[in-house]
């Protein structure tokens, strides 16, 4: 049986019955998720780090909207920033991240397209 102290089990998830604190922090990763601009700039940040420029030519959006949305996911702890000469770089900060912006696109895809559900 797996165990449930909060050690992860084979495939990394926590056993433990989340919490309050859990449960409201991972709410506010979602709220923070559920603009597609901020959506999309960090499944881009998942595939590889980038600066505002690149980002806002990507995603079609001006530099200051693009620069505003990093900024909240900055704060909400969701990306992280660091300094090359007068670029700003964004990344994401962990595993985690990708792997939930991954599994949410992936899920999108098997609605939009009608692909069959798998495990």
């Amino acid at each position: 049986m797996a165990p449930r102290d909060g050690t992860p089990d084979a495939t990394g998830a926590h056993q433990r019955t989340p919490g309050a604190r859990e449960l409201n922090a991972a709410a506010r990763v979602f709220a923070l998720l559920a603009d597609p601009t901020r959506l999309h700039l960090v499944w881009l940040l998942s595939r590889a780090e980038s600066d505002v420029s690149a980002l806002a030519e990507t995603v079609g959006a001006a530099r200051p909207a693009v620069s505003q949305h990093l900024a909240k996911l900055r704060l909400g702890g969701l990306v992280e920033s660091r300094k090359e000469g007068r670029r700003v770089v964004y990344s994401l900060p962990d595993g985690h991240m990708k792997r939930l912006v991954v599994e949410a696109i992936s899920h999108a895809d098997h609605q939009v397209t009608g692909e069959p559900w798998h495990d």
